[in-house]
């Protein structure tokens, strides 16, 4: 099985996705953060994910006869390479976008299913906004979301902090400017709900 078609399959994308970032789950842990997935899915992806190498058994204990397994995501394979990606066919590329996409909404979903959930006060954001920059300016914006993001991964839930999720998706607005073509004003807009700016939060 391709790197592709192993990582980017929906269900083992929302699990790899709740294991990211966080302490080793059981996937009696899993089926409570998804409980959408059916518990023999569940098993079967997860099974599938440790037989590629993408998850590894970070302990194992024995619970009434039993042996549970807590998983973490080997982080070098939790991830479509270089390599794989270049090799991605325009329609591979709308699969895999489909499949994020479909992703984001489960997730969205099953926070506004919480009776507690208030987008408000829980700072949920969601915006888009426009810039025009050339590759150069693009790869240093990039790296500098990425380097904001992966500075604040790693802390567990508890202490005040709360797990969110934050999603990147970058798209061309049209076809390449001729070289030497005036690129026009750099525009931005924003829509979405949360707190204002500067303050934390979103997804």
């Amino acid at each position: 099985m391709s790197t592709t078609d192993l990582l980017l399959h929906p269900v083992r994308m929302r699990i790899l996705q709740t294991l990211f970032d966080t302490d080793p789950m059981t996937t009696a842990q899993l089926r409570d953060r998804l409980p959408d997935i059916a518990p023999a899915t569940m098993y079967r992806h997860i099974a599938v994910l440790t037989d590629a190498g993408v998850l590894e058994v970070a302990d194992e204990r024995r619970v009434r006869g039993t042996v549970e397994r807590s998983y973490r995501v080997r982080p070098e394979q939790g991830a479509v390479d270089p390599a794989a990606r270049a090799a991605m066919t325009r329609e591979d590329h709308q699969r895999a976008f489909t499949t994020f996409a479909a992703s984001l909404m489960a997730d969205f979903g099953r926070y506004l299913a919480h009776e507690d959930a208030d987008p408000v006060s829980d700072g949920v954001v969601y915006r888009q906004a426009a810039v025009c920059l050339t590759e150069d300016e693009f790869a240093v914006m990039v790296e500098e979301i990425e380097r904001a993001v992966l500075a604040r991964a790693g802390h567990a839930e508890g202490d005040g902090r709360t797990r969110r999720i934050v999603s990147l998706v970058v798209v061309p607005d049209g076809p390449r400017p001729e070289p030497g073509a005036d690129p026009g004003p750099e525009t931005g807009t924003g829509i979405g709900t949360g707190r204002p700016a500067d303050q934390a939060g979103g997804s």
